[in-house]
């Protein structure tokens, strides 16, 4: 059977509601503006209690068995789309609510609060991307131009797996594998090889303009939020995503 088989196609008759994507499926060839999204059910409790986080295996299994449509892969979706649905499902199956701990800067104390998922809303964004799914810019310091594009979630476990197959004492070129999946071509050449050269020589201002450019333009929702601290301070606090998101809900 072809691996696409293997996602949520034979689930179409299944309970199932439309998840309106942060992207508007402008970054996938489909392009796709809503899935199809399974509810939770009690067999995916023991997927979500063999532990893992977003980046691991259990809710990558999660999602395709979630996601009901034959011609998409969790691996090629925005990892913004991805906490769509992730909140879709925690939201349809244990209401908006969610508690948190942060702590109080002027206490040092650790408190509990709680936020409501049904208000996280899509970041705006400054710039629409090309019909391919990619930004062309010109780069500020080499004067380069390059097609950038979103890192996706297959994008993002490939790089943590290579990151922590380095060996202890050496560093991981974490933001230089990051930049090498985000860079499509320079100067209209895509051949991998000239990219990474480029990429090794590449002035830091020319490198932090590429991701900042992305994360101002990468469709996401604003997982920031709000929250007065016990003495009275407003702070910020983020939200993390991981089987830790389901975690009060199975007594685990």
């Amino acid at each position: 059977m072809d691996q696409s088989a293997q996602y949520g196609q034979m689930n179409f008759n299944l309970p199932h509601d439309v998840v309106t994507l942060p992207s508007r499926g402008k970054f996938y060839k489909n392009k796709k503006k809503t899935l199809k999204i399974g509810y939770l059910t009690a067999s995916d409790e023991n997927i979500l209690m063999a532990g893992g986080t977003l980046r691991e295996g259990v809710v990558m299994t999660l999602l395709r068995n979630k996601i009901y449509e034959p011609d998409i892969r969790p691996e090629e979706l925005l990892n913004g789309d991805v906490e769509a649905i992730l909140i879709f499902l925690r939201n349809t199956s244990f209401g908006p609510t969610y508690e948190i701990t942060a702590t109080d800067p002027d206490t040092s104390k650790e408190f509990s609060t709680e936020i409501y998922l049904t208000e996280l809303y899509s970041t705006d964004v400054d710039a629409e991307p090309d019909e391919d799914g990619t930004f062309q810019i010109t780069l500020p310091k080499s004067g380069n131009s390059v097609k950038i594009r979103p890192l996706t979630l297959g994008d993002t476990q490939e790089i943590e797996r290579m990151v922590e197959s380095y060996p202890p004492g050496r560093i991981a070129p974490k933001q230089t594998l990051r930049l090498n999946k985000m860079i499509v071509s320079v100067d209209g050449s895509t051949d991998r090889e000239l990219i990474s050269k480029f990429i090794e020589s590449m002035p830091i201002m020319d490198s932090k303009y590429i991701k900042n450019y992305i994360d101002k333009n990468e469709p996401k929702l604003d997982l920031r939020r709000q929250v007065i601290t016990p003495s009275g301070k407003e702070i910020s606090v983020n939200i993390l995503f991981g089987v830790e998101f389901f975690r009060p809900f199975f007594w685990l």
